[in-house]
């Protein structure tokens, strides 16, 4: 099938709810569990304060995870699993079905062709969908358990939030339910900006695969030329929105103060990293970043273009609508 048109042949129906749901979600799970510990040592190292004490060398990505499996034990890797396998599934379904919808009402009616631009804005749309329905409040449940500096080993050592559902609980009780949505119009606009550059460029990727390899210009790529394309294009998203990124690690940390808007704390935030910390701040966790973003999105796009190429050829009846893609 091209990448680029909605209009597949051989009468292929597109990929329904239930076969989203699957599919992402089982691939959100692998992606998860495989790339997890990066995420905890990038949001350590945008939350290090190292840089505003003179003379005190940064902390680089090594040392920041050296530094937690031996104050924490390595299970202190996976704070904040729990609240992302919670919120994956539904983060994974949301985001390629609505991608997959925006995507065909943005395509020409007649010829069903899919421009770069309508797939970029796709993209953006999908990404804004799912940082509001799912991701921000997941990330503040993840955030507020990896900013913990707790050893894991010691049952005396006993933190604030001890797991996901704790933390929800305690958040929302002594916060309120805003407190969960607190960074949201970051997290959209990083989510977007991601979903955005991910899928253009893996759709290019792929549409240039299949151009030089007739052989698969209506079929799925090879798994090991997917996981590739996948990693180039999971590396864009973060080198593009990084700084974004930080700030909303940091508003999304702490409790807000009373009287204080979004707009003032985020400007508040960039004011006094600039001031204290200098530009580079800004990229602090950018390099485990693109190690977690990068090769979870090739895992991600393999495992789920295997899965739901598996089950729209099964008989089980989950695939349904108009033909597409």
């Amino acid at each position: 099938m091209s990448a680029k048109n909605v209009n597949g042949s051989g009468c292929k129906k597109p990929s329904s709810a239930a076969t989203n749901l699957i599919a992402g979600g089982v691939a959100g799970m692998v992606e998860a569990m495989a790339c997890h510990p990066l995420d905890t040592i990038k949001v350590r190292m945008q939350l290090s304060r190292r840089a505003r004490a003179p003379g005190v060398k940064r902390r680089g990505f090594l040392s920041t995870g050296r530094e937690i499996i031996t104050r924490e034990t390595p299970l202190a890797l996976y704070k904040g699993l729990g609240a992302v396998m919670t919120g994956i599934v539904p983060k994974m379904a949301i985001r390629f079905t609505s991608y997959e919808w925006y995507k065909q009402m943005l395509a020409d009616k007649t010829t069903g062709v899919v421009t770069g631009q309508a797939i970029f804005c796709a993209g953006l749309a999908a990404g804004i969908t799912e940082a509001i329905a799912v991701v921000t409040p997941m990330e503040v449940i993840k955030i507020r358990l990896q900013a913990q500096y707790h050893s894991m080993a010691d049952p005396l050592d006993v933190p604030k939030y001890r797991n996901a559902a704790h933390a929800l609980y305690t958040v929302v009780k002594e916060e309120g339910l805003g407190a969960l949505y607190r960074g949201v119009s970051l997290t959209a606009l990083r989510q977007g900006s991601n979903q955005a550059v991910n899928f253009s460029a893996y759709t290019q990727f792929k549409s240039f695969l299949q151009r030089v390899q007739p052989t698969y210009h209506d079929k799925e790529l090879p798994s090991y030329q997917t996981m590739f394309i996948g990693l180039i294009s999971g590396a864009m998203g973060p080198l593009s929105n990084a700084p974004i990124d930080t700030i909303k690690t940091r508003l999304q940390k702490t409790p807000g103060q009373p009287g204080e808007t979004a707009v003032s704390r985020v400007t508040a935030i960039a004011r006094d990293m600039f001031k204290q910390e200098g530009s580079r701040a800004f990229y602090k966790g950018v390099t485990p970043r693109i190690m977690r973003v990068a090769p979870g999105q090739a895992v991600t796009f393999t495992v789920y273009e295997y899965l739901r190429a598996k089950l729209e050829d099964s008989k089980v009846p989950l695939v349904s609508g108009q033909y597409e893609e």
